[in-house]
């Protein structure tokens, strides 16, 4: 057996977390304990502290929790035909996409003294890599991306700049979004829509208020 201060501690944390939520979710901790562990967990460099969160849960995280974590976190794909591009265009103005909506392999954007706002975090990724060619002129963009994509920038800044605020943490297979073109005077804020802490609790709570209904996964 590996010891446990030389397996990798990203993945027990991923084992604790779950087991916090599997403990919460059935009502064996309250919401402040399951925060405060929480918070613990994803605080912590310390293999065995991260463990001893864990110590006084004695239910096993049972398949059918696995799978149902696995099908909420995962990136909506769809072999569904979807445009090639598509363009905004916002001119002293602004203009959203957000919700659930099938994903291009090209978003072209042009913000003069405007702006939009494009949300993936419902969205549905039809092709593994999308580029944003961006213009802002005066003007600026706001991208929310979910936690499980890559985000790359290559834009070309003058009297402006590109804030990337999304943490690197998605896997070589996760979609991956290139953000290129020329920012002047203006801005691209790139973050996630909910922070990581806020998605553990999301989960928690749709767990447990599936329970709370039919008793089961």
């Amino acid at each position: 057996m590996v010891k446990l201060a030389d397996r990798p501690i990203e993945q027990v944390r991923e084992e604790i977390i779950d087991k916090l939520i599997y403990h919460y979710s059935h009502g064996v901790i309250s919401a402040e304990a399951f925060e405060r562990r929480l918070d613990a967990a994803m605080a912590s460099q310390n293999h065995q502290e991260i463990v001893d969160l864990a110590a006084d849960l004695t239910m096993d995280v049972d398949d059918n929790f696995t799978r149902q974590k696995e099908q909420k976190l995962n990136i909506n794909y769809a072999t569904t035909d979807a445009p090639a591009t598509e363009t905004f265009i916002n001119v002293m103005g602004g203009s959203d996409r957000t919700g659930r909506w099938n994903v291009p392999a090209e978003i072209r954007v042009l913000d003069f003294m405007g702006g939009c706002t494009i949300d993936f975090s419902d969205a549905v990724f039809t092709t593994p890599n999308v580029t944003i060619k961006a213009l802002c002129i005066m003007g600026g963009s706001d991208i929310k991306v979910p936690e499980n994509v890559n985000v790359v920038t290559k834009a070309f800044c003058f009297m402006g700049g590109v804030s990337n605020k999304a943490p690197s943490i998605a896997d070589r297979q996760a979609p991956t979004i290139t953000v290129e073109g020329f920012v002047l005077m203006g801005s691209i804020d790139i973050d996630l829509k909910r922070t990581i802490k806020e998605k553990f609790i999301a989960l928690a709570n749709q767990f447990k208020a599936m329970l709370g209904t039919s008793k089961r996964y």
